[in-house]
């Protein structure tokens, strides 16, 4: 019998040959095992092939760094929905069957997940036409004085489209359905061929609050497939740039937090804070976002040890500031009496759900790719792991708080030592048939990027896992038994993408 799993580590790449590929029974055992035994899935897509739909499967275990890799082929037009005993892969399989309009047998509720038009299909087959955006049965409560709410896709302000269906008795939410896919964009589509500039600026703006984030995963996957070494200096640069874009993000939640509870001092400091560390990113690349900074290779802007010191020297204000804005938060007893108890995912459903990032942190899942799969930087000096365990709104907020410090404290150490001088080394060509996976810890948490190349070196499949893909289900559930009045104070404390999940 061939091993169930080969193994990669992050920014790693394997012979597509060398990838198990098992009977679906063999492959449902192999992944039910692995779960059990404390992996957990980063990536579970399909891909069209010459025979058929094949399915590709990529766990991770953080004990050991490692990342495991296996497929199957689909036999016929539909598949076995391994969800009741793996609810961590709800979404996975519904993509799979929307993507390539199979059958998801088993499956508690497969619905569209984007209302996207067909990768593929299998052999003779013709796809039918993708179904209507937002056009589909919800989830319903029936009985005496169970309402429902609907919110969205259009909302009452500068925000991107989704929708969400509430099943309410009273004030309490029984059940909240979420469904998005209103701005699919064909990302993955788009990312089918040549390796080059046009994609490398399509992955900035996966998620545009993410740029760094999506960037540094794509970076990471050319390097892995051309074996380009990139530069110690670049490296910390890119730590830098990516601790700035949480800084950024952590910050203004924190402000917004603040703000849906009413408390204007800390919304109005952070929100202003917010720009400064935005500023920060600029002074080094030019862009707020940190746009045309990572490259495949290395950064396109250095820090020079004058611009060094001013950055240094900004940090330590904006630490002081924060620190002011947010100590306020936790002084005022009617701010803490609205975020505690509120919005409540326990551990065992953040586990269940494989929530990611902050929103995993506060449930008390110790999980953090900084450490557990360290990438560049992160591989010579770590970040220590904050967690909380009550998984409210409180731990939510608390965990951000928590990472900011981290953060300025890794900042002021990476600008104290900038090492080398070099920050770019040339790329060179694409390797042919390989799969490549890079994972990185953007500030909502874990961002997954698979490559599969043809021989040529083309990108034939390439896969994208934004956090939010994992967490919106987490926000759904937080919201089961609460007041229908919390909604957007947990969904702020989420804080998800729209657009990094629709893709």
């Amino acid at each position: 019998m061939s091993p169930a799993l080969v193994f990669t580590q992050n920014g790693g790449v394997l012979p597509r040959r060398e990838i198990p590929r098992h009977a679906p029974e063999r492959f449902a055992q192999a992944l039910l095992s692995a779960l059990a035994g404390g992996w957990r899935v980063v990536s579970y897509f399909g891909m069209q092939e010459e025979d058929g739909i094949c399915l590709y499967c990529l766990l991770s275990f953080k004990s050991h760094a490692s990342i495991g890799v296996m497929s199957t082929q689909v036999t016929g037009k539909s598949f076995y929905s391994l969800v009741s005993e793996a609810p961590q892969l709800h979404l996975f399989e519904r993509e799979i069957a929307e993507q390539f309009y199979l059958n998801l047998e088993g499956h508690p509720w497969p619905k569209p997940v984007r209302f996207a038009p067909a990768l593929g299909s299998l052999p003779g087959e013709t796809p039918a036409s993708p179904p209507t955006v937002g056009v589909m049965d919800f989830y319903r409560v029936e009985g005496e004085e169970v309402h429902e709410v609907a919110v969205g896709p259009v909302h009452a302000g500068i925000i991107e489209p989704g929708h969400f269906r509430f099943q309410c008795f009273g004030e309490e939410v029984m059940h909240l359905e979420i469904s998005l896919g209103y701005q699919h964009r064909g990302v993955e589509r788009m990312m089918q061929g040549r390796p080059g500039e046009r994609m490398r600026k399509l992955m900035e703006t996966v998620a545009g609050d993410t740029t760094i984030g999506h960037g540094t995963a794509y970076a990471m996957i050319v390097e892995a497939l051309s074996e380009t070494r990139v530069p110690a200096r670049a490296q910390a640069v890119r730590g830098i740039a990516l601790e700035l874009e949480r800084l950024a993000n952590h910050t203004g939640d924190l402000g917004a937090i603040a703000g849906d509870v009413g408390y204007l001092p800390t919304a109005s400091f952070c929100g202003r804070i917010r720009g400064d560390f935005l500023n920060m990113t600029a002074g080094i690349c030019g862009s707020r976002f940190g746009r045309d900074l990572v490259l495949p290779g290395g950064v396109r802007f250095d820090l020079d040890g004058a611009e060094a010191r001013r950055l240094a020297d900004r940090i330590k204000v904006a630490r002081d500031e924060v620190h002011n804005a947010v100590d306020l938060l936790w002084d005022t007893p009617s701010v803490m009496a609205r975020l505690e108890g509120t919005g409540v995912v326990s551990e065992q459903t953040a586990i269940e759900l494989g929530l990611v990032g902050p929103a995993a942190r506060a449930s008390g899942l110790n999980r953090d790719i900084r450490r557990d799969h360290p990438f560049g930087i992160y591989s010579m000096s770590q970040i220590p792991v904050e967690t909380a365990k009550s998984g409210d709104v409180y731990a939510r907020t608390l965990v951000r708080w928590l990472e900011i410090e981290k953060s300025l404290d890794f900042i002021e150490e990476q600008l104290s030592q900038l090492p080398g001088v070099n920050v770019a080394n040339p790329v060179r060509e694409v390797a042919g048939d390989q799969l490549a996976v890079a994972l990185t810890e953007g500030w909502r948490g874990e961002i997954c990027h698979v490559a599969l190349t043809d021989q040529r070196g083309n990108f034939q499949r390439y896969k994208v896992t934004d956090p939010s893909f994992h967490n919106w289900t987490g926000l759904a559930l937080a919201l089961r038994g609460g007041q229908i009045s919390d909604f957007p104070l947990c969904n702020k404390s989420f804080n998800l993408s729209y657009c990094g999940f629709d893709l």
